[in-house]
């Protein structure tokens, strides 16, 4: 096997969660530290997991490698400030792990205990009024460490262009080649920004990595998310990876997600915003909500963030920006976000432009500023990325969830039937008794 099939077998494995031989190994047998991953000076060779081979990207390990990605990738600081850290007051619940649900397409019930080792989960919690009813931690994951967040990177970055929208810094309406005149001779040329925001881009590209010639590869390549093959002679910046993308379709005409948009959309806000994104996060976010600890972002060749995917932070610090949403931009008597930045977000965009990206379990949901916005009657909308990466926002429970995840299976497609009743019937069993 040559080294570009390994590698698309390596991702694929991870990114479709393929059965290889057997079935993978469940949440106990894989615990990263029971296995003994990346132990000793140095480690095992059975038991070093690296970036040259790609073995951070297959299972088990990346149930050490969502705890450690820093050790892995370059970074850049998202400075906490040296402000004091905001109250996080407890009101743990017994009750909360007998609560059950039916999966989607499911007969048997399940309790929310249960779909915790289901899910792989690394780490969960439950904020209900403002207080922690919930906090469990599991594998790789402690307290004051950080964990990846993949694609719930791209619902920060969502709503600090939201906020600059607000503040009349960025058009929605306007072309993104207004701002990255860079851009005009790529598929981009013509789109405008709430386009790539709620990513209705017609472009030439799609995120299949099971199959090695799909444009992803380019971008991941570019973005170093992978390792680059003996001879590699293409873009070496996620910047120069954008300019190539070429047209396919009308824009504007209905949801696809590709992560592409969102990178776009991490140049927009750092071209506006004048400052780099790990900055930006710090001021808007990091230092206001008082976090308990720096985070991180990953970043490419030329100190890039790779904003679809690449932020790292605590359980803790999650929950504050999360429930400070589901709080409508508030925390600690402090507006971080302005309220009509909120609600548009909550809002949703066109739930017919969504309908046409074909996801079974999201019926009647819609895309917007980088947020999975459900339209149920709870309001509820989500940051979600692969894995099992989540952020959970319920107004009408007065409940946020963060999860961090290493499940074997990457995409949603396969997570949702379990966790979308999960967050609804705690929220529903919130409700009944507060």
């Amino acid at each position: 096997m040559g080294r570009k099939a390994a590698l698309a077998g390596a991702l694929a494995m991870v990114m479709t969660g393929a059965a290889a031989a057997q079935e993978p190994l469940d949440a106990k047998a894989s615990d990263p530290v029971a296995m003994g991953w990346m132990v000793g000076s140095p480690p095992p060779p059975e038991r070093t997991i690296r970036f040259a081979d790609s073995t951070f990207l297959t299972f088990p390990q990346i149930r050490w490698t969502f705890s450690h990605w820093r050790e892995l990738f370059p970074t850049a600081i998202i400075a906490r400030g040296p402000g004091p850290v905001s109250a996080l007051p407890k009101a743990e619940r017994a009750d909360l792990d007998a609560v059950s649900f039916t999966p989607l397409g499911g007969a048997a019930p399940m309790t929310w205990r249960q779909s915790l080792d289901a899910n792989y989960v690394d780490g969960i919690l439950v904020m209900h009024r403002g207080k922690i009813v919930y906090e469990r931690y599991f594998g790789a994951l402690k307290p004051e460490g950080t964990h990846i967040a993949h694609s719930v990177t791209k619902s920060f970055v969502g709503t600090i262009a939201a906020m600059q929208v607000a503040e009349g810094r960025l058009d929605p309406d306007a072309l993104v080649t207004k701002y990255i005149p860079e851009l005009a001779g790529s598929a981009f040329g013509d789109a405008t920004v709430r386009q790539v925001l709620d990513m209705t881009t017609g472009l030439e590209y799609s995120e299949v990595y099971t199959d090695p010639n799909s444009p992803a590869w380019d971008f991941v390549r570019a973005a170093g998310l992978l390792p680059r093959p003996p001879g590699y002679s293409g873009p070496t910046t996620s910047y120069d990876y954008l300019k190539t993308l070429k047209k396919a379709g009308a824009h504007g005409e209905g949801f696809t997600y590709k992560s592409v948009n969102t990178e776009v959309a991490g140049w927009l806000v750092q071209r506006v915003g004048g400052k780099p994104l790990a900055q930006q996060l710090s001021e808007r976010f990091w230092a206001p909500l008082g976090m308990e600890q720096d985070a991180y972002i990953q970043v490419d060749s030329v100190g890039a963030a790779y904003a679809a995917g690449g932020l790292n932070l605590s359980l803790r610090d999650f929950a504050r920006f999360c429930d400070m949403m589901r709080q409508g931009g508030r925390w600690n008597g402090k507006q971080v976000v302005p309220a009509a930045v909120v609600a548009e977000i909550a809002g949703g965009a066109r739930p017919e432009h969504f309908a046409k990206a074909g996801y079974e379990n999201l019926k009647g949901w819609s895309y917007h500023d980088q947020w999975w916005v459900t339209h149920n009657s709870h309001g509820a909308y989500m940051a979600r990325g692969v894995h099992g990466q989540a952020c959970y926002v319920d107004p009408k429970a007065e409940m946020s969830i963060v999860r961090f995840a290493s499940n074997p299976k990457a995409s949603n497609i396969y997570l949702d039937p379990l966790s979308l009743p999960a967050y609804h019937a705690l929220a529903e069993h919130l409700i009944a008794k507060p």
